[in-house]
């Protein structure tokens, strides 16, 4: 069973940012991609970015483009996502995933993905 650590979240004020960290403890991430997700209260979970095995394909969600920026260290085994910019609607529980599509060519629904992390809450304060 892979089980994805998230960390990084907080309260940050209108215009702050946020570094956001997923790893996976006994699980190597390097040949799979890695998705993060957001889910606002009474929204559905939503993708926001992917990341192909050694960063080779980037995706974003049109919400997050310009102002969110996902990377990979594998020599870390961590998949972060830096997010600047922060505005109150991007108030979300923040999750990971891996164990769906490896090709990252769009932003696939969540039952794509078979593991997941319990997520970080973030919370924008305008």
């Amino acid at each position: 069973q892979v089980q994805l650590v998230e960390s990084g979240g907080g309260l940050v004020q209108t215009g702050g940012s946020l570094r956001l960290s997923c790893t996976a403890p006994g699980f190597t991430l390097d040949y799979y991609a890695i998705h993060w997700f957001r889910q606002a209260p009474g929204k559905e979970r939503e993708g926001i970015s992917c990341i192909s095995s050694h960063g080779g394909r980037i995706i974003y969600a049109d919400s997050v483009k310009g102002r969110f920026a996902i990377s990979r260290d594998d020599a870390k085994n961590t998949v972060n996502l830096q997010m600047n910019s922060l505005r109150p609607e991007d108030t979300a529980v923040y999750h990971c995933a891996t164990g769906g599509p490896a090709d990252c060519s769009s932003l696939y629904s969540p039952w794509e993905y078979d593991y997941w992390g319990q997520g970080t809450q973030v919370t924008v304060s305008s």
